[in-house]
């Protein structure tokens, strides 16, 4: 792919494998024929976003059946496991439906409503919340502090790794969605770099060095999320809690 962002269609075709001269004309031509810059930034802001509100809401809920004790919670629990089935095809008409008539296609909440709730990270966040301290949850009662209190100050800063793998799965799903946004963002202004590739193979000529350029502009933030956050995300997913 990086090799192939260097040469040129006829290059690439022909099955050259060696880097190219011709990056800084595949830029041209791509910066020239589409809004890069915009539809980097759409990219980021529904991800970024989808990420944010996906943690605190999964968090809170992973958080409310571990901690909370209620006859019925693990029914409701068993309840969201079933919906796992259901694969997100078989929403996609009502869905769509249900946004048309709010007023919500081509906007950022009508992007992200359908990620912020997930049952694989209100799992992951139940699961990890079994290792947290539950001593420091009844100290902290017997002080006075309250449930948000006790949320935020305590649980959050402890269950670090656990945010760490969620917001990488997280930001990677939104940021690789491609059939959701096709779906409701039919405003070029509100366009993502997967649609943005998408429609780059739809014409009679395909422009190779270009396309592999995007693709490569596309690749670049999940690998730098992936790394950057990759020794937090281990952790998260085996279950570890800071100390």
């Amino acid at each position: 792919m990086v090799i192939a962002a260097t040469n040129s269609s006829v290059d690439i075709v022909s099955g050259v494998l060696t880097p190219g001269s011709h990056l800084l004309e595949n830029w041209k031509t791509l910066t020239e024929n589409y809004d890069v810059g915009r539809t980097c930034l759409n990219s980021v802001k529904y991800s970024v976003v989808t990420t944010v509100v996906a943690m605190i809401v999964c968090s809170i809920a992973g958080y409310g059946f571990e901690i909370f004790h209620d006859r019925f919670k693990d029914k409701l629990f068993g309840l969201l496991m079933l919906t796992m089935m259901v694969p997100f095809v078989a929403t996609i008409i009502p869905l769509y439906q249900a946004y048309a008539r709010t007023g919500l296609l081509n906007s950022t909440l009508g992007f992200i409503l359908p990620s912020v709730s997930t049952v694989f990270l209100i799992m992951l966040f139940r699961q990890n919340s079994k290792n947290f301290p539950k001593e420091i949850i009844e100290a902290a009662r017997i002080d006075g502090e309250n449930e948000t209190g006790i949320f935020f100050k305590m649980y959050v800063p402890t269950m670090g790794a656990t945010y760490a793998a969620g917001a990488t799965i997280t930001f990677m799903n939104a940021w690789n969605n491609y059939m959701w946004a096709r779906l409701i963002m039919s405003d070029n202004s509100a366009q993502t770099l997967p649609m943005m590739i998408s429609n780059m193979i739809t014409g009679h000529y395909i422009d190779y060095g270009m396309l592999m350029l995007a693709v490569l502009i596309s690749t670049l933030p999940t690998l730098v999320v992936f790394f950057a956050l990759q020794k937090s995300f281990v952790q998260g997913m085996t279950g570890a809690v800071k100390g």
